[in-house]
């Protein structure tokens, strides 16, 4: 039943992408739901990995590869999460510090003209400092089993640079990129904002592209929660669901996102200047709702999958017997759109991706774009096929 008997707690980073949670609180939508949900802030990924594995949380925002991750206890950590709610796509940026933009223009004035191009730059760049006997760069990611991550090689690759021979990748909590990058001590980052527009408006950064410039709507954060949670208590499960699908809805309404700015700035919440949150909800590519962006795509979990797999850092058998579906479950979000009246997708999802360089119609729903940096088009009955598509990976005879 449905009720105040027992408190939600629910874990989240302070980024833009944390919306939903926090708006859902301020605007009163737990509360309404008769949902007694309290939000903990946390420092870092690793925090939340952590605590969820304790038990002192019931569920979190997390990043969607931290799903895999945590299930399979790739940190020695392990504990049985699902998620059937996904909070945003897109929303992540590249940024680079003021110098190595500095640099690229140097050996191309047009670098930063498009994603592809700055890539190549790079690439001639990198084989260059190489030559002087110069040191590689350092970049940073927020997490290892995370978009950030496994995007930002994408991107490395598709130009030829090879993310774990030609420079070095590096965990950092976001809250640090800013002061990392400052420093000296990482030569660029790839995180959610508000971290990248502070770089740039403290002049100690340059955003050199956005993730959509890599994988156009790539999935980012879901509401993961614990398996014997969500059994125990499916009636609060699904009243939480709809409450964050109704959270949503609102912030995909252009009228009511410049509320949403002056809610998110609060101490409480994201704690920071408004301005800082701009760019990032009013013209960036954050997709909270829009175009079926909440639906759990089996075919988007499994192309991450295929990325752990390129980079070793899953091996096949761990995949086997139905386990993405069984983590990343479509059927009670399919049962929410219907009690709510939302069109449903197929229930034979797609399992193509990088198909469409434009919005496109799937059955009853809109989709977004989907395509890759790089054009290349992956099918989730055939990974091992894929796979073999690319020069640069750490698969076996490569």
């Amino acid at each position: 039943m449905i009720g105040q008997e027992h408190t939600i707690n629910l874990g989240y980073l302070p980024l833009l992408d944390a919306a939903p949670l926090l708006l859902a609180q301020e605007l009163g939508f737990f509360s309404e739901a008769g949902l007694k949900v309290r939000l903990s802030r946390e420092a870092s990924w690793a925090n939340i990995r952590d605590k969820l594995c304790a038990g002192t949380l019931q569920g979190a925002q997390l990043l969607v590869p931290m799903l895999i991750s945590i299930n399979l206890g790739l940190n020695r950590v392990k504990t049985a999460l699902t998620s059937s709610f996904v909070l945003n796509q897109n929303g992540n940026s590249f940024t680079v510090s003021i110098a190595l933009s500095e640099q690229l223009r140097l050996v191309n004035p047009e670098a930063m003209a498009s994603a592809h191009t700055s890539v190549l730059t790079m690439k001639r760049l990198i084989q260059k400092r190489r030559e002087r006997g110069e040191a590689a760069f350092t970049f940073a990611v927020v997490y290892p089993y995370s978009c950030h991550n496994y995007l930002l090689r994408y991107w490395l690759a598709a130009g030829g640079i090879h993310p774990d021979h030609d420079v070095n990748l590096v965990v950092i909590p976001p809250s640090q990129m800013v002061a990392q990058l400052q420093s000296g001590r990482i030569d660029g980052f790839c995180a959610g904002e508000p971290w990248g527009q502070l770089a740039a408006s403290m002049g100690s950064g340059h955003t050199l592209l956005s993730t959509w410039d890599i994988w156009h709507n790539a999935p980012e954060k879901v509401l993961a929660v614990h398996q014997d949670w969500a059994a125990q208590h499916p009636d609060t499960y699904s009243a939480l669901l709809k409450v964050l699908l109704k959270a949503c809805r609102w912030l995909a309404e252009t009228s009511n996102r410049e509320d949403a700015l002056l809610l998110l700035a609060q101490p409480q919440c994201l704690g920071t200047e408004a301005d800082f949150l701009h760019w990032g909800l009013l013209a960036g590519k954050h997709n909270f709702h829009q175009h079926s962006a909440n639906y759990p795509w089996p075919a988007h979990m499994a192309w991450l999958a295929a990325q752990m797999l390129r980079w070793s850092h899953l091996v096949p058998a761990q995949l086997s017997g139905g386990f993405l579906n069984d983590i990343f479950p479509a059927g009670i979000f399919r049962t929410i759109c219907v009690q709510e009246g939302l069109a449903v997708p197929p229930e034979a999802a797609p399992t193509l991706v990088g198909y469409h360089a434009a919005p496109w119609q799937c059955g009853d729903v809109s989709l977004g774009a989907d395509r890759f940096i790089d054009g290349i088009r992956f099918d989730s009955s055939g990974i091992s096929e894929y796979l073999q598509q690319f020069p640069i990976s750490n698969l076996p005879g490569t």
